[in-house]
């Protein structure tokens, strides 16, 4: 039997990053002999995680352009040029299959490279209203796995699969995890837990609101689980006490779902697809600050379906309190966000992603 080659790119952030290494873990059980390679962004995040998890990595010089005129803008063209030799390059040297791209700035050189080296490529898109790129991308793709429906106004229609994102297996089935994360995480079985997941660096305006609203919370007779990120640990943790739990990260995202009553989070594609599996009632606050508003866009398809709650930044001082008292006041509403957002889940993701992509293996 011949030993399959895959190249996977995509970084930037951790909604990048961690569907392209649940793809290569899927590809390299199906496929244990599978030579896999990993291309990402010189000095972003990919170049530890992607080690971590035991695969070989190799750097770009590729950064996306800023919003504003700054001397990397002036680079950029310079940077896309040696990127785009690069992969070439890569993609010569390793021969592989299929490419995969899952975004970030490195995918797009590598995929462009590989249509243009006629190898199958396959995009998945975990937006649902995708980025410039991928928009690029999709013309010579082989096929663009999606988490979201009606993408036929920004991709081929016959190229589109609707997949969902790949999540953590040990989120499928966290009810069975009660006990063992309220345990975990001392917390008072008689009273409502909230988590609040501003991502792993953070979320300032998501920080702000949860600190000006500590007395309410108190008021309301809630617990909180507040990951405040990394960048904002410091200025946070002041707050700890025996009902509220300041986290910089979450290493048990199985445990501390399993805890929550509520979540009031961002809405990431990563985030959205993992919180249909878990079935909580959900409060998005989605950030302004991402390209295309993408995350406005992601919260509002499942509000739409009457799965969660959307509150914008710009009206949240004058309406979550409101919100959120009748929410946590009325378990009829919150059993029917957790029974409409479940319906949104799709998890066997990855495995059908890996399908398409073995259809493509020459």
């Amino acid at each position: 039997m011949r030993t399959y080659k895959f190249i996977l790119s995509g970084g930037g952030t951790g909604g990048h990053i961690y569907p392209a290494i649940a793809i290569a873990n899927e590809l390299k059980s199906r496929f244990p002999d599978a030579d896999i390679l990993f291309v990402g962004a010189k000095d972003k995040m990919e170049m530890q995680k992607v080690p971590q998890a035991g695969y070989r990595i190799k750097g770009l010089w590729i950064a996306g352009l800023q919003r504003r005129l700054t001397f990397n803008n002036a680079l950029f063209p310079v940077k896309l040029v040696s990127s785009l030799l690069h992969s070439r390059h890569i993609i010569k040297q390793f021969k592989p299959d299929v490419v995969i791209g899952t975004g970030g700035f490195a995918s797009g050189p590598l995929l462009q490279m590989a249509n243009s080296a006629r190898i199958p490529t396959v995009i998945q898109e975990q937006n649902s209203y995708p980025g410039i790129t991928n928009k690029l991308l999709s013309k010579k793709a082989n096929t663009i796995c999606v988490a979201y429906k009606n993408l036929e106004r920004f991709f081929p229609k016959e190229k589109i699969v609707v997949t969902g994102n790949p999540v953590r297996q040990d989120l499928i089935d966290v009810e069975s995890k009660r006990a063992e994360g309220l345990a975990h995480y001392n917390l008072d079985p008689n009273k409502k837990t909230i988590l609040v997941l501003g991502g792993s660096l953070g979320a300032r305006r998501v920080n702000q609101l949860i600190e000006k609203e500590l007395d309410f919370f108190a008021s309301q007779n809630v617990q909180l689980l507040w990951q405040c990120g990394k960048l904002y640990f410091d200025e946070y943790r002041k707050y700890n006490n025996k009902n509220v739990q300041v986290m910089a990260f979450i290493e048990r995202m199985d445990l501390v779902y399993a805890s929550a009553d509520i979540v009031i989070s961002r809405a990431g594609a990563s985030s959205v697809s993992e919180l249909c599996i878990v079935g909580k009632p959900v409060v998005f606050i989605p950030s302004p600050n991402v390209a295309e508003d993408h995350q406005a866009k992601n919260a509002k398809s499942v509000a739409d379906s009457k799965g969660a709650i959307l509150i914008r930044e710009s009206e949240l001082d004058s309406t979550f309190e409101t919100i959120f008292s009748d929410l946590i006041s009325n378990e009829k509403q919150q059993h029917e966000l957790s029974q409409n957002i479940k319906k949104l889940a799709l998890p066997n993701a990855t495995k059908a992603i890996v399908e398409e992509i073995i259809k493509l293996i020459k």
